[in-house]
C-alpha cells in the first residue's frame, strides 16, 4: 500500500515493512520517512511491522498549501493508522513528529496504542515565554524563516551541521549523510517547510501531556542544539506519567544517525517489552 488518502483528500506516501505488531514512525522536519530505514529494517527483522510515511508537504506526499497545523497532522496520522489497520500499536515521533504523537493522544484519545516513543522531540513547548524560560527565543525562529526565504538550499547546508553535531574538527557523520539530509529537505515545498517550522516552534503541547495514557520512552541527546533537552526531553519526561527518559550524553539532535546502533537497540528493546 504505497499511498493512502487522508480525510481531506491529500495523498500520502507510506512505507509498510514486515509483519506483526505495528510501529508507526513519524519523521522530523524537514526530512522524510527515509530517515527511519535503518530502524524500520531492525523492527521488521525483530518480527514487528514498521510503518512510516512522508508528512503532507514533504518527500513523495502531496503538497497542499494548507493543513500544516498539528490538529490536521494528527488527523493524517489517524487516517494512516486506519488505512493500515494499526492496532495495539506503538507511535514513535522524532523531533517535529513528537508533536503529532502528543496531539494524537489528546485529539484522538491515544486510540489503538500500547506505547509511545519520543526521540529528540519538540514536546512539550519550544518557544521561550515567561512561563517557559528555557525555550528557544522567537528571534531564532525568525532568523530561520528569513534564511529559508532568502536561500533555502544554503540555509539547510548550515542547518544540518548543527542537526548532526558536525563541528570543525568533529566528523559526527559523513559528508554523504549531510548531502542525503539536504536532498530530503529540498523535496518539500516551500510553504509546507515554512508552515511546519512555525507549527513546531509555536505549538504548546503542555496541555497534551496528561493525555499520554501508555508507557512512553523519551530519548534525547544532552548536546542537542536544535531542540535543547531541558525544555524538551527532560520536561516531557517530567510531565508524562508513565515515562522513562534515556539521555544520550553528548549526542546532537540527529542521534538516529550519530548514535545509530545504540538508538536501534534502545528502541527495539523497548518494543519487545
Amino acid at each position: 500500500m504505497p499511498r493512502i488518502k487522508t480525510r481531506d483528500g491529500v495523498e500520502l506516501y507510506v512505507k509498510d515493512w514486515g509483519e506483526g505488531r505495528p510501529v508507526v514512525l513519524l519523521h522530523g522536519w524537514p526530512l522524510t520517512a527515509d530517515t527511519f530505514d535503518d530502524l524500520s529494517k531492525a523492527i521488521a527483522d525483530a518480527g514487528m511491522r514498521a510503518i512510516s510515511y512522508d508528512r503532507r508537504g514533504f518527500g513523495r506526499s502531496e503538497q497542499p498549501f494548507d493543513g500544516y497545523n498539528y490538529d490536521t497532522l494528527s488527523d493524517d496520522l489517524a487516517d494512516v493508522m486506519s488505512w493500515v489497520g494499526a492496532t495495539d500499536a506503538t507511535l514513535l515521533g522524532f523531533s517535529m513528529g513528537g508533536g503529532e504523537v502528543a496531539r494524537y493522544m489528546s485529539r484522538h484519545g491515544g486510540a489503538n496504542l500500547r506505547s509511545a516513543i519520543l526521540v529528540s522531540s519538540v514536546v512539550p513547548y519550544m518557544l521561550k515565554t515567561e512561563d517557559n524560560p528555557q525555550g528557544t527565543p522567537q528571534e531564532t525562529f525568525d532568523e530561520m524563516t528569513e534564511g529559508m526565504v532568502d536561500d533555502r538550499a544554503h540555509f539547510f547546508a548550515s542547518f544540518f551541521k548543527d542537526f548532526f553535531g558536525v563541528a570543525m574538527f568533529d566528523k559526527a557523520v559523513s559528508d554523504e549523510m549531510l548531502e542525503w539530509a539536504e536532498r530530503q529537505a529540498m523535496m518539500a515545498g516551500l510553504e509546507p517547510t515554512l508552515a511546519c517550522a512555525k507549527a513546531f516552534a509555536t505549538t504548546d503541547f503542555r496541555p497534551n501531556l496528561a493525555s499520554f495514557n501508555v508507557p512512553t520512552l523519551v530519548i534525547h541527546g544532552t548536546d542537542d542544539k536544535t531542540v535543547p533537552i531541558d525544555a524538551a526531553g527532560r520536561a516531557a519526561a517530567k510531565g508524562i506519567a508513565q515515562s522513562t527518559l534515556i539521555e544520550y550524553e553528548g549526542a546532537p539532535h540527529g542521534l538516529f544517525a550519530t548514535h545509530k546502533q545504540r538508538f536501534i537497540e534502545d528502541v527495539v528493546n523497548f518494543l519487545r517489552r
